[in-house]
Formats: structure tokens, C-alpha cells, sequence
């Protein structure tokens, strides 16, 4: 628990507290085991009780609403890397969880696929472009 060191008539005394039970202590001194009473008064511990008022809210406020979206969803770069196949064209109709285009990042070849049903507006890039992370590869709406 808690180490100490005295020094007492020119003695050393490495003190270890391990545990206190009400006024009992127990004590280890250079590897010997004590137990000693405390002559004090034991205080104990007050845990504070927290009160939090009710919280005040002005009609509309602390509501999260969802605005509609322009329509067009943006299809990213997961990972920076090269277009190795593009399997879709302009018009397409997809679904969720379609694959879109592979492209080649560290040596692997990874799906892009569609995360929402919708028609492909435009493709930003074609085989053997390099991408970065967060690159539009495909619009869709």
C-alpha cells in the first residue's frame, strides 16, 4: 500500500503499511509482520452524495433532426492504392452491397462496394489511376 523509511537511533527501518482496519494497522518492517492499534480517532470516509437539478430545455432545443440530402451519394477511397477493374458504367443501376470497382492497395486486391441502392451519376477514374484515402472514385444517386 504505502512505503516508508525512518530512521530511529541511527537505525534504518523500511516500513511497508499493507492494510488499516478501523484502528488496527498492519504493518511490515524490514520483512517482520506487525499489527498495531492507532491511537487516534478513525475517520471515515464521506462519500459525497451528487444531486444534478432537472435540466431546463427550451421547445426544439437539445433534438437532433436528419435534413435530406442533397441526393448524391460520394463512394470514397477506402485506402490509397491503383484502380485495377472497374465493373460498373454510367447509368447502371446498383445495390446495397454490390461491388462497384477492385482496386489494388498493399499488394491486395480490394472490393468497393455500393453501401446504399442507387443509379451510378458518374465515375471519377479509370483503370490504373493511383488514389489516395477519401479519393471520389464514384457518384451515385
Amino acid at each position: 500500500m504505502k512505503k516508508f523509511s525512518f530512521t530511529i537511533r541511527g537505525n534504518k527501518y523500511d516500513v511497508h503499511l499493507k492494510d488499516i482496519e478501523e484502528n488496527i494497522a498492519q504493518l511490515d518492517v524490514n520483512g517482520t509482520q506487525y499489527e498495531v492499534e492507532i491511537h487516534q480517532e478513525v475517520k471515515k470516509a464521506k462519500t459525497p452524495k451528487l444531486v444534478r437539478k432537472e435540466i431546463q430545455r427550451k421547445p426544439g432545443e437539445g433534438f437532433i433532426t436528419k435534413k435530406p440530402g442533397s441526393g448524391t451519394i460520394k463512394v470514397n477511397a477506402p485506402l490509397p492504392g491503383n484502380i485495377f477493374k472497374v465493373l460498373v458504367s454510367e447509368g447502371d443501376s446498383v445495390k446495397k452491397g454490390d461491388v462497384l470497382l477492385v482496386m489494388e492497395a498493399m499488394k491486395m486486391e480490394n472490393n468497393v462496394l455500393a453501401e446504399k441502392d442507387g443509379t451510378v451519376s458518374s465515375i471519377k477514374v479509370s483503370v490504373g489511376d493511383a488514389v489516395l484515402q477519401n479519393d471520389v472514385l464514384i457518384e451515385m444517386e
